[in-house]
């Protein structure tokens, strides 16, 4: 009985051994690697109330220069008066173990300010039978999760606790390396559409549901080529937005019009009405008129509206309501709820809209309606960190949709659709071409399929 007693114990000492050798860092690195796609674009990362058996090897995997720990909620740092910093707070398996998830995170929200995020990792409850056989095996000496919450079960405690989840990425179903096999087959169940509930674990995002009381100031960039006709009207149609310095930034691409003289011509008449600034391009494209447009921007928040007016300029305000409310932090534009006016879009480019809107949401695991619309709203310190973003993903959009949407929903930004009802154009041509732009963003589609969901990660 003393030998066999002995014989198991050697066999699980040496499976507790492999797996700690091997698999509990290829299982940190699964996690951190999922965790930094968000963690790395904040400007600190604090670890709150670490488990006992936290040892804090995922706190070192995750990627950002200024990491701490929080031992107690009073440890938090202040952080309501921070916008221009921005902190990510770590929960590495305390919701498991929790009796009150609605308390722990009112506690924290009450340390939150409106750009702070919530990272939560979060161990599968239906797996509890492994987990007990990985306590008996010596490979895992942590409690056994105490608490049976599902995802549903989360979000709607996140919305009591005045949070909201704003993204959920399961991780980690092949617990060991495999020489490079192991990585790719988390990928491949973290992108399929069933199998990817089977993880081991999943990383949650919270975002604080945060009304602004002031009136933050708006900046309009209205990127223009070829649209001097509807100028005038653009200024004309922009109404107040209650106490809100509205600032607009005409961008002029090369047009062949007089679009640029009319600008000239307008930002002095209308100089007594709003802060405006006019600037020509020296780059090509929308994307880079939009570029060049927030990098003058003076404003808290940014929007675009572009000068086809087919986007009515009336909306601008609930576009703004949207943000202020707290309601998200990034409010897209949807054109495809109601019935367009006339022929303001063929039927090809409505069916390569639905299209888009359809992929990007599986790609991005974030419900959008409509991928393409010129008109988005966001903080001038989100988009700050959205060119961050772009710098380790790729620059190749050649309208901006895509570069700002694709960091929206990986910063957690929380994203709002914005009904409206897209108009036909009264003044000029549409910019677009079709089929050579369609073939860039499907281009675009597939590589952020294979470097967000797939969890290639940046280039």
């Amino acid at each position: 009985m003393g030998t066999q007693q002995a014989a198991e114990n050697q066999r699980t000492g040496w499976i507790a051994a492999a797996y700690q050798k091997n698999c509990r860092p290829f299982i940190h690195a699964t996690l951190a690697g999922e965790i930094s796609r968000t963690a790395r674009y904040f400007d600190q990362v604090v670890q709150v109330l670490p488990r006992p058996e936290d040892r804090g090897e995922l706190l070192r995997a995750v990627d950002n220069a200024r990491k701490t720990v929080a031992n107690r909620l009073e440890d938090i740092p202040d952080l309501l008066p921070e916008m221009d910093q921005r902190a990510f707070l770590l929960l590495n398996g305390n919701l498991n173990h929790h009796y009150d998830i609605e308390g722990l995170l009112r506690s924290i929200r009450a340390k939150c300010s409106r750009s702070t995020r919530v990272g939560v990792v979060f161990y599968n409850s239906y797996l509890r039978s492994l987990y007990r056989l990985a306590n008996r095996l010596g490979v895992r000496a942590a409690e056994l999760p105490a608490t049976f919450c599902t995802n549903r079960n989360l979000q709607n405690i996140a919305s009591l606790a005045g949070f909201e989840v704003v993204r959920a990425r399961p991780a980690v179903y092949m617990p060991f390396p495999l020489g490079g096999l192991g990585v790719w087959l988390n990928g491949l169940f973290a992108a399929a559409p069933v199998l990817r509930w089977f993880g081991f674990a999943e990383v949650l995002i919270l975002r604080p549901v945060a009304p602004t009381e002031h009136w933050p100031s708006l900046s309009i960039v209205i990127p223009a080529r070829n649209e001097k006709g509807n100028i005038e009207n653009a200024l004309k149609r922009i109404p107040r937005i209650g106490d809100a310095r509205l600032e607009v930034i005409f961008v002029e691409g090369h047009s062949s019009d007089g679009t640029w003289e009319e600008i000239q011509r307008v930002v002095d008449a209308w100089k007594d009405r709003f802060t405006l600034q006019a600037h020509r391009q020296t780059g090509k494209g929308k994307s880079d008129a939009v570029r060049l447009g927030f990098s003058r921007a003076t404003g808290d928040l940014l929007t675009i509206l572009d000068a086809d007016l087919t986007m009515p300029p009336e909306l601008l305000p609930r576009f703004y309501e949207a943000w202020r409310s707290g309601r998200g932090d990034f409010i897209n534009g949807n054109r495809l709820v109601y019935p367009m006016e006339g022929e303001a879009m063929r039927f090809l480019n409505h069916l390569g809209n639905l299209f888009f809107a359809r992929a990007l949401s599986f790609v991005l695991d974030t419900p959008l309606g409509d991928s393409l619309c010129g008109t988005k709203l966001m903080s001038r310190t989100d988009y700050a960190r959205m060119i961050r973003w772009r710098h380790d993903f790729g620059d190749f959009d050649p309208f901006g949709d895509f570069e700002i949407i694709f960091p929206a929903c990986t910063l957690g930004l929380g994203v709002v659709d914005m009904p409206i009802r897209y108009l036909a154009r009264t003044y000029g041509t549409t910019n677009i071409h079709r089929f050579r732009h369609g073939l860039v963003l499907l281009r675009m589609t597939l590589v952020g399929f294979f470097r967000i969901r797939w969890g290639a990660g940046p280039r």
